[in-house]
C-alpha cells in the first residue's frame, strides 16, 4: 500500500530521487512524499491517513516517464518545499488546513532540522537547473501537484466543475509574455487527451494560481532561461478519502505527462 511504502522510506532515510538525462525538460513531484523522520514522527498528532489526504500521492508515478525528474519522499508535514522558508514548517493550524499537526510545540532545533531539508533541496535544485541551462540554453520545469475536490467528506458532493478543472495550470510568477506560447501549447495538448474516455477540462489560474515557492524560486533565479509551470491535477486518479488509486487513470496521466514533456523538449530545441 502507498502508506506502507512511505513508512519504509522513513526507515531508509531516503530524501528524494533525482534522475538526470539529456533533456531541457524536468518534472518534479515535491509533495509526493509520505515519510517523516523518526525523531518527530512520534510527536505527529495526525494519522498516516490524515497526512495522506493533504499530500500528493501518485504524482511521483505520474511523472515517472519524464527523463529528468525529482521525486521527494519526505512529507510536506515535515517540511513543505512549496512554501517560503519562514512558513515551510507547519507550527499553527491556519498553516495546515486547520489541522493540529503536533502533539506538542516543536523545539527550535527540531524546526531548524526541518528547515535544513528546505535549504538542501533548493541548493540541489539550483545546481541541477544551472547544468540544464548550460547544456540547453533554456529549460522548462513541470511542477506537478494534485488537489482535493471532496473536502466536505466522502459522501458529500464534490467541488463544482466550474471551480475545479481536471488540470489547473498556474502561471502567477511567470513572465507570461515570454512563455505564453509554451503554456498555450501544453494546455492544448492536455485538453486534447482523454482520461478514462473523457476529455480533460484544462484551465489556467482557476483553483490555484501557481503561487508556490518552487516556481517563484525558479523564475527569480533564472528570469531569462527558466520556465516553471505549476500543474495541478485534480484527484480524479484516486479516492482522496481512502487513498485508493485508480490505476487506469494514473497510467493515462503518466502517458499524458510524458507526451507533454516530449512536446516541450521539441519547443526548446526548435527555439535554439
Amino acid at each position: 500500500m502507498r502508506i506502507n511504502e512511505g513508512l519504509e522510506k522513513t526507515a531508509t532515510g531516503k530524501l528524494w530521487t533525482l534522475e538526470f538525462a539529456d533533456s531541457p525538460v524536468i518534472a518534479t513531484a515535491i509533495h509526493d512524499g509520505h515519510a517523516v523522520r523518526p525523531d518527530i514522527n512520534d510527536i505527529m498528532a495526525l494519522s498516516a491517513d490524515q497526512r495522506l489526504r493533504e499530500e500528493d500521492p501518485f504524482t511521483g508515478e505520474i511523472i515517472r516517464d519524464v527523463q529528468n525528474r525529482i521525486i521527494v519522499h519526505r512529507s510536506r508535514f515535515e517540511t513543505d518545499l512549496n512554501r517560503a522558508k519562514p512558513d515551510a514548517v507547519y507550527t499553527r493550524p491556519e498553516q495546515s488546513w486547520g489541522l493540529e499537526v503536533w502533539k506538542r510545540p516543536l523545539s527550535p532545533d527540531e524546526v531548524e532540522q526541518s528547515l535544513s531539508f528546505h535549504d538542501d533541496y533548493y541548493a540541489t535544485l539550483e545546481t541541477v537547473l544551472k547544468r540544464m541551462e548550460k547544456r540547453h540554453g533554456q529549460f522548462i520545469v513541470l511542477d506537478v501537484h494534485s488537489y482535493n475536490h471532496r473536502r466536505g467528506g466522502a459522501d458529500v458532493a464534490p467541488t463544482p466543475q466550474a471551480d475545479a478543472p481536471d488540470i489547473n495550470i498556474g502561471t502567477w510568477s511567470m513572465d507570461t509574455q515570454r512563455w505564453s506560447s509554451v503554456v498555450t501549447a501544453l494546455g492544448q495538448l492536455f485538453a486534447s487527451r482523454r482520461i478514462k474516455g473523457r476529455l480533460l477540462d484544462v484551465r489556467e489560474n482557476v483553483a490555484f494560481q501557481g503561487k508556490g515557492e518552487q516556481t517563484r524560486f525558479i523564475h527569480e533565479r533564472f528570469p531569462q532561461t527558466g520556465c516553471a509551470i505549476a500543474v495541478e491535477f485534480k484527484k480524479i486518479f484516486m479516492d482522496e478519502w481512502t487513498g485508493e488509486p485508480d490505476q487506469q487513470a494514473i497510467t493515462e496521466l503518466r502517458e499524458l505527462v510524458s507526451a507533454g514533456a516530449k512536446m516541450l523538449e521539441s519547443l526548446v530545441r526548435d527555439a535554439r
